[in-house]
Order: C-alpha cells, then sequence, then structure tokens
C-alpha cells in the first residue's frame, strides 16, 4: 500500500480530518473529498464536493488513480429529530451516497472500499457477557441505525463479484481531540462542576479511542490478506458509565460530581420526563468483540484511555455517535 493515492471522504470531519492528517505526515498520497468548496492556492489534494449531488461518472473521474476509498462521510446520528423526516433523510446521506461511491470505486478500478458504520446496526444494549458478534443478527432501532445497515448492504451487493473489496467496520462511541455530540456533552457537564446521579450504574460500555481507530484503519488497508466483510473496533476493554466520568474528571484536573441514584429511580426519571431512551443508553451495557477484525488484520487494540488532549476545548454539537 505504500506510496498508493488513499481517498478520504468527510476529510472536513472529527474522524476524517485526523486520518487525512494520519496519512500526509507519513508521506502517504490522500485525496480529501470535503464538503465544502476546496481552498483555492494550494497543492494539497482537496475535492470540494457535495455527494449527495454527485453522479457516479462524475465520482468515477474523481477517483481517478485510487487504490482505496475510507469512507467516513455522512449523516451522523442526530438526536430528537423527528421520525417523519428521518428515513429519507439518513436513506438520502448514508445509503444513496455509499452505494454511488461504490459504483464508482468500481467504475475507477479503486481496490479497496472501508465504510464506517456503527455498533447500533446490532441493536441498543447487550446482556452481561454477550458482546455483539459480526454474525449476530441485526437488530437497528431508528432511522440512523436502519440507513447504516442499508448502506453495508448495498456496499456488499455493488462490490460482489467485482475486483473492490468492501469492508463495513462497526463502530461504538469514538472519543478524542475535537469530538463532539454526547461524549462532548458529558465533557462540558463534567467541567462545569455539575451534580450527576450517576455513581451507581454498574454497566460496561465499548468506546473507541480515536487513535485507536486510525491504527484500525491502517490495519484494515495494509493487511496483505485483505480485510473483507463486517467487523467490529473497540478499545480492548470496555468501561462503566461513572468509570467513564471518572477519567473524563481525571484528565481535566478535577473530582467527579457523581452521585449515586439508585438506576430504578433514573428510569422513572427518565420515563417521565421523555427521557427514557437517553437513560437506557447511560445505564445499560453495550459491549462488542472486535476478535474478528484482530485476526483478520492483525490489529491490536488500545486500551481505554482519556487524556487531557482528549478533553481539551469545549465546543457544543448536537452531531455524533451515542452513549
Amino acid at each position: 500500500m505504500k506510496g498508493a493515492l488513499i481517498a478520504v471522504t468527510g476529510a472536513g470531519g472529527f474522524i476524517g480530518s485526523a486520518y487525512a492528517a494520519r496519512l500526509a505526515a507519513r508521506g502517504q498520497p490522500v485525496r480529501r473529498f470535503v464538503h465544502d468548496c476546496a481552498p483555492s492556492g494550494t497543492d494539497v489534494d482537496v475535492v470540494g464536493i457535495d455527494l449527495a449531488r454527485t453522479s457516479v461518472n462524475d465520482l468515477a473521474h474523481r477517483l481517478g488513480g485510487v487504490f482505496a476509498l475510507v469512507h467516513l462521510a455522512g449523516r451522523a446520528h442526530v438526536m430528537d429529530e423527528p421520525a417523519s423526516d428521518a428515513d429519507a433523510t439518513y436513506k438520502t446521506a448514508n445509503v444513496e451516497v455509499t452505494e454511488r461511491l461504490a459504483l464508482a470505486c468500481v467504475a475507477a478500478d479503486v481496490r479497496r472500499f472501508i465504510f464506517a458504520s456503527t455498533v447500533k446496526v446490532n441493536g441498543e444494549g447487550t446482556l452481561p457477557g454477550t458482546p455483539f458478534r459480526p454474525g449476530d443478527a441485526p437488530a437497528p432501532q431508528d432511522a440512523y441505525a436502519r440507513s447504516k445497515l442499508a448502506a453495508e448492504r448495498a456496499l456488499a451487493q455493488v462490490a460482489s463479484g467485482t475486483s473492490m473489496l468492501a469492508t463495513s467496520l462497526r463502530l461504538p462511541l469514538v472519543y478524542g481531540p475535537g469530538a463532539r455530540g454526547n461524549f462532548r456533552r458529558l465533557v462540558d457537564a463534567i467541567a462545569t462542576r455539575r451534580l450527576l446521579p450517576l455513581g451507581a450504574i454498574d454497566n460496561r460500555r465499548s468506546l473507541l479511542g480515536l487513535d485507536n481507530l486510525l491504527d484500525a484503519l491502517d490495519a484494515a488497508l495494509a493487511a496483505q490478506d485483505a480485510v473483507v466483510g463486517t467487523h467490529f473496533v473497540a478499545d480492548a476493554d470496555s468501561v462503566s458509565t461513572p468509570a467513564l466520568v471518572r477519567a473524563i474528571a481525571s484528565a481535566l484536573g478535577i473530582a467527579p460530581r457523581l452521585v449515586p441514584v439508585p438506576v430504578a429511580a433514573l428510569r422513572i426519571a427518565g420515563a417521565l420526563c421523555g427521557r427514557g431512551a437517553a437513560i437506557a443508553r447511560l445505564t445499560g451495557s453495550l459491549e462488542v468483540d472486535p476478535a474478528s477484525f484482530a485476526r483478520a488484520s492483525g490489529w491490536r487494540p488500545r486500551p481505554f484511555a482519556i487524556d487531557a488532549r482528549t478533553v481539551a476545548g469545549r465546543a457544543m454539537s448536537p452531531h455524533g455517535g451515542s452513549l
């Protein structure tokens, strides 16, 4: 793969910008696909494009010479979106774009397609000791997860019978410098010393550090025997919600203000306030087994860790992964 041109969609986003920067730093040719217009007067290979409005032929032209595509663009999970609008919106952004990109990659003789999917394809929770594995039946619970599953299937169908090898990586919440969404909201709550009634929760959640994910993308592209199909990627160890709060507080250099409210009381309060799903995510377990990806690629997951870089800066956003 050394010297081969890698294309990254969503290269202006949290994960995409970090991965494109990593590739460039080691001298790997990279073509960045960004939604905004490409900056003028630069020698960086940047393509400003609206993937939802670009034809297969145009995409194939822009993918000329590319060895592999890492597809990180898409509509992220948005909390409290009107159900009447969600399915159509996610279908356009996640399913149709992925399918067109796959068709364009085949036409442009792109050899590998890495797609960032979500653990939510399998559902919202796991029982103790039973992490999600690739062979488990999908059980998406919302429009976002349904769109990601449909995108996985569209990609696999397009790639079938061609020389392009397709990989879908189902990701849990990704944390790291610049992370937004629910992780950023939790960091903000801890940083502002809010009382958090989460001290009595005893659960296990799989999370994924940004550097750990970038390692996984490297491994997927570099594997001599190409990694194909669907796999999970996560940190080596899962953590409880209180442990996550303590790790963030430690990185901020403050003491967490955890209050041990019984889980049953949290669930009742959540139901009364219309926040039952959010409380279920905070109190329940959601674990995945990344062993199949490790076997296929040689990747070794890093342990869960929160450092000062991860919690630096405070910028609220409605987008991001789901706790």
